[in-house]
């Protein structure tokens, strides 16, 4: 009988990891965070509200997010964009992520034969 509580464990901790290479693909538009939780969303990536806000905060501080109110509409919005670190970043972690699948994917189908 399978432990859900360490299934749960591992695949919250599998995720972590990949939230922030998947937020980083988003945001080559400036998204505000509302906006940007539901895109991931509608994409089958699941992230809550209490777990992206602190994540977009975090690549911020690093440097590889920039940031600019909106005031234009009755409700003020704060867009997030990547900036040119963030770019880098973004497309240095976007080919590592390749290579990791494509071993893992060779793991894998060796393992199912």
């Amino acid at each position: 009988m399978i432990d859900l509580s360490l299934l749960g464990s591992m695949i919250t901790e599998l995720r972590r990891g990949t939230l922030t290479l998947a937020v980083l693909s988003q945001l080559n538009k400036p998204q505000y965070g509302y906006s940007l939780l539901q895109c991931m969303e509608g994409k089958g990536i699941q992230i809550e509200a209490n777990t992206l806000y602190p994540l977009m905060r975090r690549l911020e501080s690093q440097g590889l997010l920039e940031n600019y109110w909106d005031t234009s509409s009755a409700r003020p919005r704060k867009y997030y964009v990547l900036s040119e670190a963030g770019r880098e970043i973004f497309e240095a972690l976007k080919t590592e992520w390749m290579k990791t699948c494509d071993g893992m994917d060779t793991l894998l189908r060796e393992e199912a034969q």
